[in-house]
């Protein structure tokens, strides 16, 4: 991987993670339904007018069926549990359960699209999911985490991961010959428009501050519409199977901005639950097997 492309990667693990940041920074304020529709309503506005530049709206039109699951799967649904979830749960632990995505990604892929899972994947897939089973038993020892709302929470975050990793492998059977940026714009504006009335329906109705509207700002343009880009870049640049990495360094940015700017603590069985999350998706994914031959020296040279 040169350079530029790891240079990339850690910023687009920078920003996509302090959006957990910015979650716990706005949803008591804004609440979770009017929130997501924020979110996902600035996300579409910022990459709808690259897709009219690009010419490639008749695929909105042509795809509206698919796109409008992929509103729900894909956008509305994990937004509005990842939202949820940031009130009882900590940036740092909303990002790690978030990082259990391939996971169910993998495992639905076996399940629907018949994907081959080798010993090393079924390992990574029991270790992963073991992780979040962990955590969500030693929920009453994780710093800031109290009381069974926290248990609702995770679950919330489980919703999410599988949302999307059905969504994964609904777009890759549905949505294959379509270019990423198109299902990405078309699941945000379908999302958006099915949250519209609810979002209206539970708007707040205490003045909303003017910093927390510059933070949804920041949330829904950065940490969302721009994210996207700058997937989509490493994608087309290294390939979806390199590019996905860049989940495994969500967590970390995600804990870390949540210890700098809201001091919160990462503990011991956040941490441990965190690794076995993180290795079983290296295993499930088949990350770990690619990184690995390319740690091992070469034949006939001296082991260091």
């Amino acid at each position: 991987m040169r350079s530029r492309d790891l240079t990339e990667m850690l910023v687009l693990a920078a920003v996509w993670g302090a959006a957990f940041l910015l979650l716990r920074l706005t949803v008591p304020e804004f609440g979770t339904v009017p929130l997501a529709w924020l979110r996902l309503a600035g996300a579409a506005a910022l990459l709808l007018p690259l897709l009219l530049w690009q010419g490639q709206a008749r695929l909105l039109s042509r795809h509206w069926r698919p796109m409008l699951l992929m509103g729900v799967t894909n956008s509305a649904l994990p937004f509005l549990c990842s939202s949820y979830a940031a009130l009882h749960l900590t940036a740092g632990l909303n990002a790690i359960l978030n990082a259990a995505t391939p996971l169910f990604a993998a495992a639905i892929a076996w399940a629907w699209l018949h994907d081959r899972l080798s010993a090393s994947r079924v390992l990574g897939l029991a270790l992963g999911f073991a992780g979040v089973a962990w955590l969500a038993a030693a929920r009453s020892g994780l710093a800031g985490v109290q009381g069974d709302a926290a248990l609702w929470a995770m679950a919330a975050c489980m919703v999410a991961t599988c949302s999307y990793g059905f969504s994964a492998c609904y777009a890759k059977k549905r949505l294959g010959d379509v270019p990423p940026v198109v299902s990405a714009t078309g699941s945000l504006a379908a999302g958006a428009l099915l949250l519209a009335l609810p979002a209206a329906a539970a708007w707040p109705a205490q003045a909303l501050s003017v910093a927390a509207w510059g933070w949804v700002l920041v949330l829904a343009l950065l940490c969302t519409g721009v994210t996207c880009l700058m997937y989509f870049r490493l994608i087309a640049r290294l390939g979806p199977a390199r590019a996905v990495t860049v989940t495994f360094l969500l967590p970390v940015f995600g804990a870390g901005w949540g210890a700098v700017f809201l001091g919160e603590r990462i503990s011991a069985p956040m941490l441990a639950g965190g690794v076995a999350i993180l290795l079983g998706t290296a295993l499930a994914t088949g990350a770990l097997q690619r990184l690995l031959p390319r740690l091992r020296p070469a034949s006939g040279s001296p082991a260091p």
